[in-house]
């Protein structure tokens, strides 16, 4: 996961909806992830996945917050019940299933490899063999890299992605492998576009890369996934979906494999 600069701070964004019966809470990494969700100088929330929640949540009728906790406690935050439902780009994967619950996926898209524009693009074992490769911790791309690249190449792992960016900018590691769109935001960004390109994507494997980007549920909570695959499906059918991406995207990212 699921890119780039900036932060986030514990405040709530409150949506107005009609007729709301309850707050649904956000789940969101304190990571800027653009073009998905980054928080700017004001405090407001903006990006893709904001617009879609913004979507959803006006289709459920409800009232909702966002509270922001680091990538690798937003499943022990959900089950604490700090707040409802994870909405941060997480891939629905067999692991994660085991603890919890996914609504139907709303994107899904490859996972890639970048480099410094010099190296020879290519992104299986034979092409990482004795390099460096930046990682954000609990990542899907984690579990991938100990299936297919341990032993092949080093691993760096970093809390954030955005640090991993910069040691690649810097000649530290050799590749930075995560989210292709996430990626590709660092590409476009000032600092990415003169040092680095895309080497492509990894083959895929749908038990570690998992079935697309879905909001992540307790197990129990089965009437609330109930209602936002029916608003998910709602925004989809009536053209939100489309206008939303059009916004971020030149192509599909719902059916993206």
């Amino acid at each position: 996961m699921k890119l780039i600069p900036t932060f986030f701070a514990g405040a709530a964004f409150v949506l107005s909806a009609v007729a709301a019966q309850a707050e649904v809470r956000f789940g969101v990494m304190n990571e800027s992830y653009p073009p998905f969700f980054a928080k700017d100088a004001s405090g407001e929330w903006h990006g893709w996945e904001i617009d879609l929640m913004n979507a959803v949540c006006a289709e459920m009728k409800e009232k909702c917050s966002i509270v922001d906790i680091s990538w690798d406690g937003l499943i022990p935050a959900l089950q604490s019940k700090k707040f409802d439902v994870i909405w941060s780009s997480m891939s629905n994967t067999a692991e994660r299933s085991k603890v919890i619950d996914f609504t139907d996926k709303y994107y899904n898209t490859p996972s890639n490899l970048i480099g410094p524009k010099d190296q020879k693009p290519g992104a299986t074992a034979e092409d990482v063999k004795g390099k460096t490769i930046g990682i954000q911790v609990s990542t899907i791309q984690s579990e991938y890299y100990k299936k297919y690249f341990a032993g092949v190449a080093e691993e760096k792992t970093y809390q954030t992605l955005d640090e991993a960016f910069q040691d690649l900018a810097s000649g530290r590691i050799d590749y930075v492998f995560g989210d292709s769109l996430a990626l590709d935001a660092f590409l476009k960004s000032d600092a990415g576009k003169d040092c680095c390109a895309n080497m492509g994507d990894v083959a895929d494997d749908k038990e570690i890369l998992g079935a697309g980007t879905s909001g992540g549920l307790r197990k129990e909570d089965t009437e609330l996934k109930a209602k936002l695959n029916k608003a998910i499906a709602a925004v989809r059918a009536s053209g939100q979906y489309d206008a939303i991406t059009k916004k971020y995207f030149d192509f599909d990212i719902y059916g993206a494999k």
